[in-house]
């Protein structure tokens, strides 16, 4: 039976896939039976390890913060996106549709802390560049879909293993000494 889950829900939990069970998380408490409470910018998502076929985030990834800085430095996007790659099962797609920079909407909402460009998914949270590493990404993507429409960007991404390792190429010994 599938699952999805609807990240910033309010009391009414999107579906787009279909799934036979649907479930939110929003940071305002009792909204329904399935609706768990959270403030993701500093929390985890209330749910175990690979529990959905499908998390979903509409108008909502603009409002966690790139960083916080009390009481100590945290990546919170990142750590959020760590969490979306936690609770999907391998397979499983996370959609996303966010207002996308230069549109005038990106910015317009006071509470839009985390501004978001038509490369932010493809470049640092993919399977193939994986940018976001660095500041602690534990996941990888395989990009499905990432497009502009209108003034949002539409992506898809799907759950996959990590990759290996990159290794570093053998380099030739030295010659010895003349």
């Amino acid at each position: 039976m599938s699952k999805t889950l609807d990240m910033g829900c309010g009391s009414r939990p999107r579906n787009p896939f279909n799934a036979a069970e649907m479930y939110g998380v929003d940071i305002v408490d009792g909204l329904g039976p399935n609706i768990r409470k959270a403030d993701l910018a500093i929390e985890p998502i209330p749910f175990e390890d690979d529990s959905f076929e499908f998390v979903t985030a509409y108008d909502f990834i603009e409002h966690i913060p790139r960083v916080i800085y009390a009481p100590h430095r945290r990546n919170s996007f990142v750590e959020f996106m760590n969490e979306v790659w936690r609770v999907l099962k391998v397979g499983g797609y996370f959609l996303s549709s966010t207002p996308v920079y230069p549109h005038p909407f990106a910015f317009m909402d006071p509470t839009h802390v985390n501004v978001i460009t038509e490369m932010t998914f493809r470049a640092y949270f993919d399977n193939v560049n994986r940018w976001a590493a660095m500041y602690g990404f534990n996941g990888a993507f395989a990009i499905v879909q990432n497009e502009v429409r209108d003034s949002h960007l539409f992506c898809i991404m799907q759950k996959v293993p990590l990759p290996p390792p990159a290794v570093a190429a053998p380099t030739e010994p030295a010659a010895p000494p003349a």
